[in-house]
């Protein structure tokens, strides 16, 4: 056989050098995320963490994974690699701390036709900045090169994340009852939901993205898209681990309507008021350019808001002040019912573009 004819998984699109330069590349970065209980090396078949070394004596571990879902199709048509690892670390990291689990460590899966490395290196350096500012270890992952199974350029991610609490300090949202005070910490843009009706409304109004924000000129509507989802962990850790929030939830798909519920028991029902908050500024510009109903809204992006706690209300004000002073901004936005487990969201009028008062509801 002439070596024209023989056969190499390079020749079939599969690169083991630059799967092996990326490895090189990433390692680095992955030292930088070691904490107590991680501090082994990349490149095995797994990795090590030791509860106990993380100052651990009775954990319950707590498991999630997600991934950034279409917001990817920005990055990538408009080369803004650079942060959607943050987004991938913030919607796992997010979901374990609203169950009073401190983030541990984390794994990625990163999949392409073919690797490029430098692509693959800034993502991997925005899941290695999350991780740091989560406070969780980097402490493996896989990288797919698949020819065939992806357009030239594309690439998808998902993430995994393990988390610890101490036995009896999980936070269950079983306490709620009537008259806890619900209160919203402000997200930072879109967060990693929604994009799929963001890219066709881009697409449909021939948006320029490149071109200043209509809400604020000192940055591009592409920039207030990609905005990474904000991580909530550092400033909410401690507060937990005081006792002081009885429930918290996670806005993500579903938005505020059907994510506050899956945190209430029966017989509780959020009422949130959508006047207690200023619309931010690309929630409002996408209402418009859409036309969309504020139930839907509410159903669908996070507005504004990127996380609910449901404390007692003589803790409301001592809450409020910790999370101020941890660097996040608080609003006080409704109150638990006695009704069907489920949620209310409601304005007045002139409320997210709204003519008359209006609301939404939604049942568990």
């Amino acid at each position: 056989m002439a070596s024209d004819d023989r056969y190499t998984y390079e020749r079939a699109g599969v690169s083991i050098d630059a799967g092996n330069a990326l490895v090189r590349a990433i390692g680095p970065l992955v030292k930088a995320t070691r904490r107590p209980g991680a501090d082994g090396e990349i490149g095995g078949f797994g990795g090590f963490f030791d509860p106990r070394a993380a100052g651990y004596n009775d954990p319950l571990l707590v498991a999630g994974n997600d991934g950034v879902g279409t917001k990817l199709k920005l990055a990538i048509d408009h080369d803004r690699h650079d942060t959607v690892g943050i987004d991938l670390v913030a919607m796992c990291v997010n979901d374990l701390i609203v169950q009073g689990a401190e983030p541990l460590f984390f794994l990625d899966y990163f999949a392409c036709g073919r690797l490029e490395t430098g692509v693959a290196e800034r993502v991997i350096a925005g899941i290695a900045g999350g991780c740091k500012m989560a406070g969780c270890a980097l402490i493996g992952g896989e990288t797919a090169e698949m020819p065939g199974m992806y357009a030239e350029g594309d690439y998808d991610l998902a993430g995994f994340c393990v988390g610890a609490v101490e036995r009896g300090e999980q936070v269950t949202g079983e306490r709620v009852a009537p008259g806890h005070v619900l209160l919203g910490l402000m997200s930072s843009g879109v967060h990693s939901n929604g994009f799929s009706l963001v890219r066709r409304l881009a697409e449909d109004m021939e948006w320029q993205l490149d071109a200043p924000a209509p809400f604020d000129e000192a940055c591009s509507l592409l920039d207030a898209l990609m905005e990474p989802t904000r991580i909530y962990v550092r400033s909410l850790l401690p507060v937990v681990r005081g006792g002081k929030i009885d429930a918290l939830a996670h806005i993500t798909g579903g938005g505020l309507l059907e994510n506050v519920p899956r945190v209430l028991p029966p017989g509780a029902h959020a009422v949130i008021d959508a006047g207690a908050w200023e619309q931010p500024g690309l929630m409002a510009f996408l209402q418009r350019q859409g036309n969309i109903e504020p139930g839907e809204m509410a159903r669908t992006f996070n507005c504004g808001i990127g996380m609910v706690l449901a404390v007692q209300p003589e803790l409301a004000s001592e809450v409020v002040a910790e999370l101020e002073e941890a660097g996040e901004e608080v609003a006080h936005i409704g109150e638990v019912a006695a009704d069907l487990r489920g949620c209310t969201v409601r304005g007045p009028a002139g409320s997210w573009g709204s003519a008359a008062a209006w609301e939404a509801t939604h049942t568990a």
